[in-house]
């Protein structure tokens, strides 16, 4: 069975981090992009950040308001992509997703909530 499975997130103070990861089962995804998003109440997913393709470079692209805080990464040895994120606002306070798009098909993540206290 083919599933992407999230962990982390949770609660953070306003400054504080968090690591998000996401688990690939039932398929390989070290060529495929790799994307996070997040959600606010009543609208639509955003992305974040996220990884391209080998045949881009595997290269990392961020949205600009988590320039400089968030690091997106990936454990080909261990199928996973992993959200570090610093330095967390307010605004970051979302439901976060992972997203891998392979040459058929989009697999997104069940979801995980991120809390930020200020």
């Amino acid at each position: 069975q083919v599933k992407l499975v999230q962990s982390g997130g949770g609660l953070a103070q306003s400054g504080g981090s968090l690591t998000l990861s996401c688990a690939a089962s039932g398929f390989t995804f070290r060529d495929n992009p790799v994307t996070w998003y997040r959600q606010y109440p009543m609208k639509e997913r955003e992305w974040v950040a996220g990884l391209t393709g080998p045949g881009a470079g595997n290269a990392p692209y961020y949205k600009e308001s988590v320039k400089g805080r968030f690091t997106i990464s990936r454990d080909n040895d261990r199928n996973m992509v992993y959200l570090q994120m610093n330095n967390l606002q307010p605004e970051d306070a979302a439901v976060y997703y992972c997203k891998v798009q392979t040459s058929t098909t989009i697999y997104w993540g069940q979801g995980t909530q991120v809390i930020v206290s200020s």
